[in-house]
């Protein structure tokens, strides 16, 4: 018998490479979108294209907790991933209401599906994140690093992970963590601060935008590519007992070091000049194509984060295969291809 797999937030970047990932597993794969006026599979098109047969996707939202009962109890599904979420740090200090709705309870509207419906085979996956350390207390975040989240963002997904432990615990559910670090891909929605690096310096590269505008350079993160992270995830639930892990590569870059390397790539030489929030970048003709902007700055910064997933790699034999300079690279002519093909 084939696995069967229910992924909710299967239209965005985790979504589609974890789909991908299971297909190759021989796996089932059931998956829930959002209805919206405009269509965002663009990520899943590909696959579901090619895989009707073991490919199934639904209408649902994680804020409705009927649906998403009915839902379960029809699927009736080995593996359960939760990676729906207002994703975005910025965006939930603008909509905390909305956020907290989706990353909070939409957790907790699927724990209480599986423990009404009794399904105590099924194993449950809740994507965490590297934001609820937010302003650390110990240079390298592990498992045992108390949290301290500095975004309705990150504050909401701590009620995730919280109730998550609380429901494996009390009902005896197969439910674990996985609290992971940055991971990107040329699939990360274009707001994230790396696509607009790699699709505004790709933009300059072809003439086509004079100056990249961005909040603080300086931030440290710990950035992995999603490809890496979703086979994490599912090595999580592949485990005897359910627990919580860390997901990072345990080297951390600031935005200007991504930024360099972008450059790097497209063969722009950058100057810095200035520091703070007036640092600029201007390339060799003395043009100023980087700057920053106090809007683009968080109400209360996380000025760095780097995890420790010794756990990870240990248990579950993890790590990641991917570098930051591969990664990087991966998105860069990513986007700069798709802005050339569309000039021709």
């Amino acid at each position: 018998m084939k696995k069967k797999a229910l992924i909710f937030g299967v239209t965005g970047q985790d979504g589609s490479y974890l789909t991908e990932f299971l297909l190759k597993k021989n796996y089932i794969v059931h998956a829930v979108k959002r209805k919206s006026s405009s269509l965002n599979t663009e990520r899943i098109d590909h696959i579901y294209e090619t895989n009707k047969k073991s490919f199934f996707l639904y209408y649902g939202d994680i804020t409705d907790p009927i649906s998403i009962q009915k839902l379960i109890k029809f699927v009736k599904p080995d593996e359960i991933y939760n990676l729906a979420a207002q994703s975005h740090v910025a965006v939930s200090f603008e909509i905390p209401n909305y956020t907290a709705n989706v990353n909070a309870l939409g957790c907790l509207n699927i724990l209480e599906a599986i423990k009404t419906l009794k399904l105590n085979k099924v194993k449950y996956y809740q994507a965490g994140t590297s934001e609820m350390f937010g302003k650390i207390v110990e240079k390298r975040q592990s498992e045992k690093t108390p949290f301290y989240p500095r975004s309705p963002y990150g504050v909401a997904k701590l009620f995730a992970h919280w109730i998550t432990i609380n429901y494996r615990e009390s009902y005896k559910i197969f439910a674990c963590n996985g609290i992971l670090f940055n991971h990107e891909s040329p699939r990360r929605g274009e707001t994230f601060v790396t696509r607009k690096i790699t699709i505004g310096l790709s933009k300059i590269k072809l003439g086509l935008q004079k100056k990249l505008v961005l909040g603080n350079l300086y931030a440290k993160r710990d950035w992995g590519h999603a490809k890496d992270y979703v086979e994490a995830q599912w090595l999580i639930l592949q485990q005897k007992k359910p627990e919580d892990f860390v997901i990072a590569t345990g080297i951390n870059y600031t935005v200007k070091n991504f930024i360099d390397e972008c450059a790097k790539n497209l063969k722009i030489k950058i100057t810095w000049r200035g520091n703070g929030i007036n640092t600029k970048g201007f390339d060799s003709s003395g043009n100023c194509i980087v700057e920053c902007s106090k809007k683009y700055f968080r109400p209360s910064e996380v000025d760095t984060l780097l995890g420790d997933a010794n756990k990870a790699r240990m248990k579950l034999k993890w790590k990641p295969k991917v570098t930051f300079s591969q990664l990087v690279k991966d998105m860069i002519f990513s986007d700069l291809n798709k802005l050339k093909s569309k000039l021709k």
